[in-house]
């Protein structure tokens, strides 16, 4: 089995009918997700690519059955969006929208825990299950099924990595990318959790980034909980203090959030830390 998105994922698209929903939605549909439904105000009855638009989405989840929900709503609309998907229903919800304000991530993520909803995001890529289903804009062709987990905070690196393990031959269970933001509503520990009870994964690839306490936190949970092996890889190794590196959640501050005290945590943890992203199929091949 893979985790988050599997074979019994029903996807309802927000925002379908923008250009990104739109065009992601066939993305997810090629690449074999079951997405039943988009929802986007002022346009119900619609039709993007022979799937219907609703109203709202309980007037979506009414007419078809869904659990999960991917958000390409501006940012200005991702709290009420969100909260709309927690309220009719839907117990996964996977939010594309970048540069939300903190405090609306704060809100959503909290009325998430409330109603034991799990959020993914904002600002990530999505969760694929290669050879299952996909929720997000993570490009469909870079994937090999196989048995090897793969979360990030980076959505380019985890593309990256990716092809790499890919073009080595090493096979993929599911790549999830928890988002680059200060504020996430899925955390790297949660991610491993789900990994250390799949079947299916025998191997977990990490890949950060400096700034936070995340990947200090996944090494403590790492070195008391997985049995299961950990390979990683740390961005930012030569980034200096107060140097932000692409993710509003990536920068050094006080000294703390460096690639080193990461690196360091990680190792001791017993995690092999690789050099550069192209070295982690190394690793795994030993």
């Amino acid at each position: 089995m893979a985790i988050i998105a599997d074979s019994r994922t029903r996807l309802l698209v927000q925002g379908i009918t923008g250009h990104q929903g739109r065009f992601h939605a066939q993305a997810m549909r090629a690449f074999g997700t079951e997405v039943v439904a988009g929802v986007t105000p002022g346009k119900g009855g619609q039709e993007v690519n022979g799937i219907p638009v609703h109203e709202s989405v309980r007037e979506a989840t009414k007419a078809i059955d869904a659990n999960t929900s991917v958000v390409f709503v501006p940012a200005s609309s991702a709290k009420e969006a969100v909260m709309e998907a927690i309220d009719g229903g839907l117990k996964t919800v996977i939010v594309i929208s970048e540069r939300i304000p903190i405090h609306d991530s704060l809100d959503m993520i909290e009325y998430g825990k409330l109603k034991s909803a799990r959020i993914i995001g904002p600002n990530c890529p999505g969760v694929t299950s290669p050879g299952v289903a996909k929720v997000g804009i993570m490009p469909n062709d870079i994937f090999l099924r196989g048995r090897t987990g793969v979360v990030s905070r980076s959505g380019t690196l985890t593309y990256e990595v990716v092809n790499d393990l890919t073009q080595a031959g090493i096979g993929q269970s599911t790549c999830v990318g928890i988002g680059g933001d200060p504020i996430v509503g899925c955390s790297f520990t949660e991610v491993l959790e789900l990994f250390q009870s799949d079947p299916e994964t025998e191997r977990i690839v990490l890949i950060g980034e400096i700034g936070g306490t995340a990947e200090e936190e996944a090494a403590e949970f790492i070195g008391e909980n997985m049995t299961k092996p950990v390979f990683a890889y740390i961005a930012g190794r030569t980034a200096p203090a107060g140097k932000r590196m692409g993710h509003a959640g990536a920068i050094i501050a006080r000294g703390g959030g460096t690639a080193e005290s990461k690196i360091r945590a990680l190792e001791r943890a017993g995690v092999p830390v690789a050099e550069t992203p192209n070295r982690i199929s190394e690793l795994i091949k030993g």
